[in-house]
């Protein structure tokens, strides 16, 4: 049985967080483990508060799964603190997972700020340099790469710019353009580009951490970095489409569209 371990903040409402990491990586017949980071009371409209663990928890649930249970892939999601940051980057020095994809979540599909600038600083500095892929949206992206993003070519700047920071891999989500959905990965060599179908729907809500859960599940069972971004695009594409009728906002997308629609 191949693993995944989901390290980030919770959705009350189910639809993004840990909630949606563990729903996708069941969905790709993947173990899903998680360690909590943060509760957050969110819904499809707002996010009401935020209120992050001590970091003494979260290291003690890091070395709970490690010692006991193999890791095949990470995905790291919400990190709202430079403390919980630090302790993660030990840890992971610590297990050396394989596998590390990072979703750095800044902001909640209503705009709402996620992460303190201070936060971001910590982790470009520590968590980024080791991670295998990093999958930050549009304004996450400028926000990394210290500059505006208005073109395919303005992606593929920030994508070289992140790289440098010693990341392995960087894709740069296109999510927020109007058109096909368009994405840049970028390896230190080559540029990729990934285009899916923009489906016309407000139910959006936790895509970004569908899609680097589903990235991480592909790289656990043993798939590329190029293979396991197209099929995590084809496979958050369906679930948009079949997304989710819930809530007063953005309503979540479908986790198990394969198997109920």
């Amino acid at each position: 049985m191949y693993t995944a371990l989901a390290i980030a903040g919770s959705d009350c409402s189910g639809g993004a967080g840990i909630q949606a990491d563990l729903k996708t990586m069941s969905a790709h017949g993947v173990f899903g483990m998680s360690v909590l980071v943060a509760i957050v009371a969110e819904n499809t409209s707002r996010v009401i508060s935020v209120r992050d663990l001590d970091s003494d928890i979260i290291a003690d649930q890091m070395t709970a799964v490690f010692e006991d249970i193999k890791v095949d892939a990470v995905k790291i999601g919400m990190l709202s603190c430079p403390e919980t940051i630090n302790v993660i980057y030990k840890k992971l020095l610590e297990y050396k997972p394989k596998n590390i994809v990072v979703d750095p979540v800044m902001y909640a599909k209503n705009g709402a700020a996620l992460m303190p600038e201070g936060s971001i600083a910590v982790l470009l500095k520590t968590i980024v340099p080791i991670a295998t892929l990093i999958t930050p949206n549009i304004p996450e992206a400028e926000c990394i790469a210290q500059m505006k993003i208005k073109s395919r070519e303005d992606m593929i700047t920030a994508c070289k710019k992140i790289h440098s920071l010693g990341v392995k891999n960087v894709l740069v989500k296109g999510g927020h353009y109007d058109g096909d959905a368009m994405d840049i990965l970028y390896d230190g060599k080559e540029v990729y580009t990934f285009v899916t179908e923009r489906i016309n729907t407000k139910n959006t809500h936790g895509t970004g951490c569908t899609l680097s859960s589903s990235i991480a599940s592909n790289l656990a069972l043993g798939h590329s970095v190029y293979d396991s971004i197209k099929l995590a695009k084809e496979y958050v594409t369906g679930a948009i489409r079949h997304s989710l009728e819930l809530g007063k906002g953005n309503g979540p997308t479908n986790h198990f569209w394969k198997f109920f629609n």
